[in-house]
């Protein structure tokens, strides 16, 4: 039996708390403290640890691993819980478990009825929304959309173009959690009226707690996820907190990164990577992994994604070599293809190379995915070689492959 202990930080909110779970001889031990209170969790973090620490008879060089609730949420409490998990765990020489603080959200006002999709609403001020989907598997929580940043007036037109590839993918109805549910009035209607949602009870305060955090920690610690302390970081999600005095003087507020119902362009990280799967298997006979992935960032390779309205739409990954990039993979949701996503990631690739001073870009193609030829060439790819059985096929056969580059001193500078 695998035993631990995990100490839990959760600062996102104006709640600041702490958790100690434990596991000894097969039984669990769960205990928590918390203070309320907005500007003094960096004063209540660590006395509220070594209480439970104390309490527990547990001394720090004891525990297994520390885990924190990454956000989003505010910009201070998010430092504060990342910044003591980073500290203790580079002093005890242990790795740290980020931990999504929407999900969370979801696991604790799910209570019982954890099937289906959860989708989490929470109030990220400045008239926005923090907005994330999550599916309960039965053994996991997996992010059907990580979080994101919405206009408070985009919410219900994301999720009336979102809501069907939930419903497929979970097979029932999907609900609702948050304050912005409370913030808003008039939000859970608007939601309610699109049909195929439950809409969870407005009113009760909807925030994440380390508790949750250290329960969601502890089954990443038994699939064997760990981070190096020096790899821990707040996810912000809002890049730019505000626009400047003269944008505001032109009719502009709030966020830029909410206003407009746009392509936007991220790099892919970890939190992306239940997203990037779900469409590679949609689009792939023969799809990479979600660990095929985990691999690639962990070699280094660089990867991108494509978001509407928080929505991934597409992805694409690349490996770098001395005289060119190699386009591993891409995809682009089937239900968001034609819509310039592809063109999107292939930009992003492209300049990715004239940032590094490569001078092409390749990639390999099925000779009969004429679609994806035909794209290609659209883009000024050329083929240049074949590999002959390249790719798997139907029953145990092989497929060629096309080798297609683009090179870059054709293109415009």
């Amino acid at each position: 039996m695998d035993d631990f202990h995990i100490l839990a930080f959760e600062t996102s909110s104006t709640l600041c708390s702490v958790a100690l779970l434990s596991r000894e001889d097969g039984r669990l031990r769960l205990s928590e403290a918390q203070h309320e209170g907005r500007n003094e969790h960096a004063e209540r973090i660590l006395p509220l640890a070594e209480g439970l620490l104390a309490k527990a008879g547990l001394a720090p060089a004891g525990l297994s691993a520390i885990a924190f609730g990454q956000g989003p949420g505010g910009f201070t409490g998010l430092r504060v819980a990342c910044g003591v998990a980073q500290g203790l765990a580079v002093a005890l020489g242990v790795p740290v478990l980020p931990v999504d603080s929407l999900c969370a959200v979801a696991v604790q006002d799910a209570e019982a009825d954890e099937a289906g999709i959860h989708v989490v609403l929470q109030d990220a001020r400045m008239n926005e929304v923090y907005a994330a989907v999550y599916q309960c598997t039965g053994d996991a929580w997996v992010t059907q959309q990580a979080p994101a940043l919405l206009a408070q007036a985009d919410v219900a037109q994301w999720a009336a173009a979102e809501s069907a590839v939930w419903a497929m993918q979970a097979g029932r109805q999907w609900v609702v959690h948050g304050d912005a549910l409370t913030v808003f009035p008039g939000l859970a209607d608007a939601l309610t009226a699109l049909g195929g949602v439950c809409v969870a009870r407005a009113g009760i305060p909807a925030r994440a707690q380390a508790a949750t955090v250290a329960r969601l920690a502890a089954q990443a610690w038994l699939r064997g996820e760990r981070l190096d302390a020096a790899q821990a970081t707040p996810a912000y999600v809002r890049d730019k907190v505000a626009y400047t005095t003269l944008e505001r003087a032109q009719g502009l507020g709030g966020n830029p990164a909410a206003d407009a119902v746009r392509l936007s362009l991220h790099d892919m990280t970890l939190t992306d990577l239940d997203e990037v799967a779900a469409i590679e298997r949609q689009v792939q006979a023969f799809p990479w992994t979600r660990q095929n992935f985990v691999d690639g960032l962990a070699a280094g390779y660089r990867g991108w994604v494509v978001r509407r309205l928080g929505a991934m739409l597409g992805f694409a990954l690349v490996m770098d070599a001395p005289d060119m990039a190699h386009l591993l993979v891409i995809g682009v949701r089937p239900d968001a293809q034609r819509q310039g996503v592809g063109a999107h990631l292939l930009q992003a690739c492209i300049a990715h190379c004239r940032q590094g001073r490569l001078p092409a870009l390749t990639l390999e193609v099925r000779p009969s995915n004429a679609k994806a030829i035909a794209f290609y060439q659209r883009h000024r790819f050329q083929q240049v070689g074949l590999r002959r059985g390249y790719y798997p096929a139907a029953h145990g056969a092989r497929e060629d492959a096309w080798l297609m580059t683009f090179t870059l001193q054709e293109s415009p500078a």
